[in-house]
């Protein structure tokens, strides 16, 4: 039997040996995801012959798996977890199931599972240059909206997160933000409690960070963190919305400066949010990574 267990941060360089090399793109296969967002999803884990097995909870306490990553051959690995749910009385339903897993599930157990399309949770994936330039008619609005916000803010001012200092004054901006846009909403309070855990840990995780100041204050900053050899997922974005163009600079500046040399962004999912999907469907992603739910054709 599987035996899960807490994530803490003491697991890094083990999840992280597992996580090395793989090649997926999707932004749950982080330890800084797994870590940060464990108190929402109660992610659990355990490692067995060099492969990474993932266990949670979704916002209505239904388990699910995730899937193996490392060296165990997939259909080992999938007897052993579901082993693990007959054992616990629970349903086998597995998220984040991107189409290249799903095409590797197939290859290997053809014909024993069924797949269902989580929109909800597609990642949304830029080229690099893209998000940089912002060329084309498309576009436009884009190179617009920062115009603007630098034709008003003309003391404006791009700097990395490098320091104690640097964290904290992000802490009290998210604060302030926390405060501006708590309306009881879980996934808000949860995604305060990711983000707050990332900036308390900022230089463990291997993080990279950028904020936007004007006349000396903080307006944005954004968190992110190399995926894989060729893409970087960017965790967090947070700007006050009332300063005309303050997300679109961040966006830009902070691929700039802090990922410009990987091919791909990925800037996470919207969870269902219309006006989150509304914004990232905006910059026209390259790739919409398409992820899905799966579950046994006989359970």
């Amino acid at each position: 039997m599987i035996q899960f267990k807490d994530i803490t941060l003491a697991d890094k360089k083990a999840i992280d040996c597992c996580l090395t090399g793989n090649p997926y793109r999707a932004c749950d296969f982080s330890f800084t995801n797994l870590y940060a967002w464990k108190a929402c999803f109660k992610t659990m884990f355990t490692i067995e012959r060099e492969t990474l097995f993932l266990r949670s909870q979704d916002i209505n306490g239904q388990y699910y798996y995730m899937m193996p990553i490392g060296k165990m051959p997939l259909k080992e690995a999938f007897a052993l977890i579901r082993e693990d749910a007959r054992q616990n009385g629970i349903p086998f339903v597995m998220k984040a199931i991107s189409e290249r897993m799903w095409i590797r599930i197939e290859a290997e157990m053809p014909g024993e599972f069924r797949y269902t399309h989580d929109r909800d949770n597609d990642e949304y994936i830029y080229l690099s240059e893209r998000l940089i330039n912002l060329s084309g008619k498309k576009l436009q609005s884009k190179r617009n909206h920062i115009n603007r916000f630098k034709a008003d803010n003309p003391d404006w001012e791009y700097f990395p997160l490098t320091s104690q200092s640097d964290y904290q004054e992000c802490v009290d901006m998210l604060d302030d933000w926390e405060d501006a846009h708590n309306d009881g909403d879980k996934a808000l309070r949860c995604d305060y409690i990711a983000t707050k855990l990332m900036l308390d840990n900022f230089e463990y995780l291997g993080l990279r960070g950028g904020g936007i100041r004007v006349n000396g204050k903080l307006v944005a900053f954004t968190i992110g963190e190399p995926l894989t050899e060729d893409s970087f997922v960017v965790h967090v974005e947070k700007a006050y919305a009332e300063i005309n163009g303050a997300y679109t600079i961040i966006n830009q500046e902070f691929v700039r400066n802090e990922a410009s040399h990987f091919t791909y962004i990925n800037r996470e999912e919207d969870m269902g949010l219309e006006n989150l999907r509304k914004a990232k469907m905006s910059y026209i992603p390259d790739i919409l990574l398409q992820e899905a739910i799966v579950v046994p054709v006989n359970p």
